[in-house]
């Protein structure tokens, strides 16, 4: 159906598309029997491939990432088709417009995406409410947290502290929004001393909320492709100091790989998609390289197939996000990536995900010794 629809929805602007998509889905909730409909026609032919990471159960190992849903509108639908999880938002304290339109830009012959939205957010309060009429989902759910743009850098600690307090009860794991270029001096609190800070305060709180609610929420960061591997190794250090629960590599990327020919390329923004693949793999083996599976990481940035997320996971992910590709190709692409894991585990003779990727990254080790 999706290939019917896209070109459709691509003769319309993008953000128009995109919020008629939204509508759309969430219009599903309320229709007798559209939801069992389309877990068969969609997440029920998606193979099982369950993994257990951070304490939590995820049936395969392909989540949405954030930016696709960001005020909460539709995660029911979402989860139908057939996700491993959801990341959900960016969402920010108070409810803001993000930045003056147009703000999103396709860049189809390179299966890429350029936004600067600006967290663009109704805030946490309607965020909450639209999560909560929901109801239980059948998939974890992350919670993207962002600061407002009004909100200086050094008061930035205030607003996430704010949002985690806010979501905590509906959360699985809480991802901290440091690396988006899009808010002015946000990729500032990457840089060591503002790092340090940002994680001490945030872990502290995590302790304070986890006494309250009785449960321990997994806390994440999420960084930019655009670090060098100083940077990278100094910043996993710190992750491992402070003992965040995980890591999501990458956010979108200010340089523009292979595109320099493309038009809308001169847009300013973030760049997602294909030419994101190899920036963003780099940067998952040099967190790997000091984190060596200490701390999770969830690999995003260009993973259109199954060998993309193939190539992900043996660089030192243990899950992997999908955007612009689900943007591309519609839902089916859940399933193709998730068939294309299931066969790599048969090859390699193993009974889990998790075995195959072992197998796998020790294979790559011994071979280049």
């Amino acid at each position: 159906m999706y290939k019917l629809l896209r070109p459709l929805l691509f003769l319309l602007d993008p953000e128009v598309s995109h919020t008629l998509s939204l509508g759309g889905l969430s219009m599903l909730n309320r229709v007798p029997g559209a939801a069992s409909l389309l877990r068969r026609l969609t997440g029920n032919r998606v193979p099982v491939l369950p993994t257990e990471v951070m304490g939590l159960h995820f049936s395969n190992p392909i989540g949405l990432a954030a930016g696709l849903d960001k005020d909460a509108t539709c995660p029911g639908p979402l989860s139908d088709l057939g996700f491993g999880f959801l990341e959900l938002g960016t969402v920010t304290p108070q409810a803001q417009n993000g930045n003056e339109r147009p703000r999103l830009f396709r860049l189809a012959a390179h299966q890429a995406i350029i936004n600067r939205m600006g967290f663009n957010s109704t805030g946490v309060e309607a965020f909450i409410q639209n999560l909560e009429a929901a109801g239980p989902l059948p998939v974890p759910v992350g919670i993207n947290l962002g600061k407002n743009a009004t909100t200086p850098i050094d008061k930035a600690l205030d607003d996430y502290v704010m949002g985690m307090k806010s979501v905590y009860s509906l959360a699985d794991y809480i991802t901290i929004n440091i690396s988006s270029p899009n808010t002015q001096d946000l990729r500032n609190l990457q840089g060591p001393e503002n790092l340090k800070h940002l994680l001490a305060g945030l872990k502290q709180e995590q302790t304070i909320l986890a006494k309250q609610h009785h449960r321990n929420v997994p806390l994440l960061i999420k960084i930019a492709p655009d670090l060098s591997t100083a940077e990278i190794t100094a910043l996993a250090n710190s992750i491992l100091e402070h003992k965040i629960d995980g890591v999501i590599a990458t956010n979108t990327t200010i340089t523009r790989p292979g595109l320099e020919a493309a038009p809308l390329a001169k847009e300013s923004g973030g760049l997602s998609g294909q030419p994101l693949k190899d920036p963003s793999t780099a940067v998952i083996k040099a967190l790997f390289n000091t984190l060596k599976g200490r701390v999770p990481i969830i690999g995003v940035g260009g993973i259109s197939s199954a060998e993309d997320a193939w190539e992900k996971l043996l660089a030192g992910a243990d899950l992997i996000q999908i955007y612009s590709a689900f943007i591309y190709q519609g839902p089916r692409v859940i399933r193709q990536i998730a068939v294309g894991l299931e066969r790599k585990i048969r090859q390699l003779g193993c009974n889990t995900l998790t075995e195959a990727i072992h197998q796998a990254r020790t294979n790559t080790v011994v071979s280049h010794l």
